[in-house]
C-alpha cells in the first residue's frame, strides 16, 4: 500500500492547551509521526512524498475567509504588543452571524473553536502538507490502487469549513472526500476516531453527495460535548446523509465492531463509489484520552472488516497520541486491511 507524507508536517509543534481550564501539554506532538512512519513501515507501506497541489483542492472544501487566515494570522499576532507566542483565542462570537471583526484577535476567535489548536510560524505549512497527502492518496486511489493510507498531522475532521478546532485546521477527509467527488457519484466518509468528527459531519450536513457516519465516544460527557449526538441525521438536501453512532466509555472490540456492522448496512445502501476512513487510533485502550477500548488485535478485525467493503478506499490518519502502542495499532489497521497488497 502506498503511503503518502511529508517531513514538513512535523514543523507545527504546539505547546500547550486548555484541559478542564487547566494549562496541560499539547499531545498533538511531531513524534506522533515517527511513531505512525514505523507502523506504516511495518505494514509493507511504500512511503511517499506527497505533490504540492496548491490551494484549490483545500479551497475546494474551506472558505478563502479562513484561508487567507490561517495562511496570515501568525504574522498579524506578532504585531500586537505583548501577545503571546502562539495564536490562541481569548474571545469567541455567542453567534457566527454578526458582523466580521477586522482584528486579529477577534478573528481568531471568529476561526477557532478552542485552545487545542495554537498556530505557530510553521502551522500553515504544515497544515498544507497534511492535506496534500490525503489529496495524494485518493488520486492514488483514483489512478486504481485498491487503497493509499495518508499519514495527515495535524489531524483534520475536527475542522470545519471555516473553524479550526481539536487540534484540527485544515479538514483532511473533507479534503479526500472532495477530490474523490472528481471522478464518484456518492462517497462515504467512515470516522473511525474516539471523537466525533464534528467539522466533517458540519461541512457535509446539508449535502447529499457525501455519506457522513462515525463510530465515537458518546459526547454527553466527552469532546466535542455539542455535536455526535444519535438524533443528527443531516439538514436539508443532506436529511439521512448522517449517521453518527456513539458508544458508552470504555466500550471494547465488540462494541465497535458491533457498530461497524450498523454503519455496513447504512454504506450498503448508500451505495457508495469510494470511501475514506477517517482512522483515529486513540479508541485505543491505552490511549491518553482513555475514552475507548478497542485491543491492538481488535484494530486488525476493524480494518479487515472495512476491507469487506470491497470500496476504493482512501485512509487517512486522524487521532492516536503518544503511547506505546500506537505505531503497532497503526500496523494492526492496515494488516488487517491488505497490508502492502
Amino acid at each position: 500500500m502506498k503511503a503518502f507524507y511529508a517531513a514538513e508536517q512535523k514543523r507545527h509543534n504546539p505547546k500547550a492547551f486548555l484541559s478542564s481550564g487547566a494549562p496541560q501539554p499539547n499531545p498533538e506532538q511531531p513524534e506522533r509521526v515517527e511513531r505512525l512512519l514505523t507502523g506504516a513501515r511495518a505494514a509493507g507501506c511504500e512511503i511517499l512524498r506527497p505533490r504540492d497541489q496548491g490551494l484549490g483542492p483545500i479551497a475546494a472544501v474551506h472558505t478563502p475567509e479562513y484561508l487567507d487566515f490561517l495562511e496570515h494570522i501568525y504574522a498579524r499576532w506578532q504585531r500586537i504588543a505583548e501577545a503571546s507566542e502562539e495564536v490562541i483565542p481569548n474571545i469567541h462570537p455567542l453567534v457566527r452571524n454578526g458582523r466580521y471583526p477586522a482584528s486579529a484577535v477577534g478573528q481568531a476567535g471568529y476561526h477557532m473553536a478552542d485552545t487545542a489548536c495554537p498556530i505557530s510560524g510553521e502551522t500553515w505549512e504544515s497544515v498544507c502538507w497534511s492535506a496534500w497527502s490525503a489529496v495524494d492518496a485518493a488520486d492514488a486511489v483514483m489512478a486504481g490502487d485498491r487503497a493509499a493510507y495518508a499519514l495527515c498531522r495535524p489531524p483534520g475532521h475536527h475542522a470545519f469549513a471555516d473553524v479550526a478546532g481539536g487540534f484540527c485546521f485544515v479538514n483532511n477527509s473533507a479534503v479526500a472526500a472532495q477530490r474523490f467527488l472528481s471522478s464518484s457519484a456518492r462517497v462515504v466518509i467512515l470516522d473511525i476516531d474516539l471523537h466525533h468528527g464534528n467539522g466533517t459531519q458540519g461541512i457535509f450536513y446539508q449535502r447529499a453527495d457525501v455519506l457522513t457516519i462515525s463510530i465515537h465516544a458518546d459526547p454527553v460527557r466527552f469532546y466535542p460535548f455539542f455535536w455526535g449526538h444519535a438524533d443528527e441525521r443531516g439538514e436539508g438536501p443532506g436529511l439521512g446523509y448522517n449517521l453518527n453512532l456513539p458508544l458508552e466509555r470504555k466500550s471494547g472490540d465488540a462494541e465497535f465492531l458491533a457498530a461497524l456492522d450498523v454503519a455496513f448496512r447504512r454504506i450498503r445502501a448508500y451505495a457508495p463509489d469510494a470511501l475514506v476512513v477517517a482512522l483515529g487510533l486513540d479508541a485505543f485502550e491505552g490511549d491518553p484520552f482513555g475514552g475507548l477500548s478497542v485491543s491492538t488485535p481488535g484494530f486488525a478485525r476493524i480494518g479487515e472488516a472495512i476491507a469487506g467493503l470491497g470500496l476504493p478506499t482512501a485512509i487517512v490518519q486522524e487521532g492516536g497520541y503518544l503511547c506505546d502502542a500506537l505505531s503497532d495499532n497503526l500496523t494492526s489497521f492496515l494488516t488487517g486491511f491488505g497490508g502492502a497488497a
